[in-house]
């Protein structure tokens, strides 16, 4: 796995490639110091995931997030934080994030958190899931609303897509032609005025279809 490493403390960035680069199965391809040096490291490498920091002078992480996610690439972007969940977790979600993670928890859990987001699903430590599971019970209607208007077909689409699967892969446990799953999908983001993956992505852990790494 390529990965690029954002952060503006360059010890940090200094033990985060020792401890990726130990494991044998990642490769630091380059590393940033600020959100604008990201996005256009991004740009040109084409990492397979950023762990992207928040607080750096200039564009700060989540700026940088949304600008690398809005590239085009198949790069996701894992976020990397002493911040607390409660103020920078929907931030980095809304930009982009396929992932969230305390840097108080990075020795045992960053590679699980890589291999999630590089496989396509969403990372979030059962903090965060916690956090978003408050926000659905507080502000939530319109999410559980959107909900109850999609045939159980339309939410096995949308949940299976947000895990990552491929309308082929998600046909296959359906038992349907991708055709068939991409017109699911279609009409699933069309009830609940939903966008793109990270749309769905978003919809599915705050309405409970799927959960968070780590949550039964």
């Amino acid at each position: 796995m390529r990965v690029l490493l954002v952060d503006d403390h360059n010890v940090v960035r200094a033990g985060l490639k020792a401890l990726l680069e130990s494991t044998g199965r990642i490769d630091v391809v380059g590393e940033a110091s600020s959100g604008e040096a990201a996005v256009g490291r991004a740009r040109t490498l084409e990492p397979d995931i950023v762990i992207m920091d928040l607080a750096m002078p200039g564009m700060g992480g989540v700026q940088a997030t949304r600008r690398i996610t809005q590239l085009g690439l198949e790069t996701k972007v894992l976020v990397l934080t002493i911040h607390d969940e409660d103020e920078f977790l929907i931030p980095a979600l809304n930009a982009g994030a396929a992932g969230f993670l305390n840097k108080s928890i990075a020795d045992t859990d960053l590679m699980g958190a890589i291999e999630a987001v590089v496989r396509g699903h969403s990372y979030l430590p059962s903090r965060a899931a916690a956090l978003l599971a408050r926000r659905k019970g507080q502000g939530g209607p319109s999410r559980d609303a959107g909900h109850e208007v999609l045939s159980s077909r339309e939410r096995t689409a949308i949940t299976l897509y947000a895990r990552g699967f491929s309308a082929n892969e998600a046909g296959q446990e359906m038992l349907a032609s991708p055709k068939t799953v991409e017109g699911y999908i279609a009409r699933a983001k069309s009830k609940l005025g939903l966008e793109n993956r990270r749309d769905i992505v978003r919809f599915a852990l705050e309405s409970g279809l799927l959960h968070a790494e780590g949550e039964q």
